[in-house]
């Protein structure tokens, strides 16, 4: 369960402790900078202009995938030193 998941839930459903939001909201963070850095690792090794542009592309979106997490966390209050 992601924290899109959490927060499609809404207030109508079953809540989760929230401890266990800021486990899953700390996974999806380490998870979502583990795929940008193994983007900006694709981006640096590709050759040619059709992987280039193919890096960039996953590059981009891992990038945004990773700031909509992080400010997904500090919404419910999370620091570095929480994390």
């Amino acid at each position: 369960m992601g924290w899109w998941d959490l927060w499609r839930r809404g207030s109508g459903e079953e809540q989760v402790k929230g401890e266990d939001v800021s486990w899953v909201t700390f996974l999806e963070v380490r998870k979502a900078h583990s795929e940008w850095e193994r983007a900006y690792l694709m981006f640096d090794e590709a050759l040619g202009q059709d992987q280039i542009d193919y890096a960039i592309y996953i590059l981009e979106a891992a990038e945004r995938k990773y700031q909509i997490h992080l400010k997904y966390a500090k919404s419910l209050g999370l620091n570095r030193s929480q994390m």
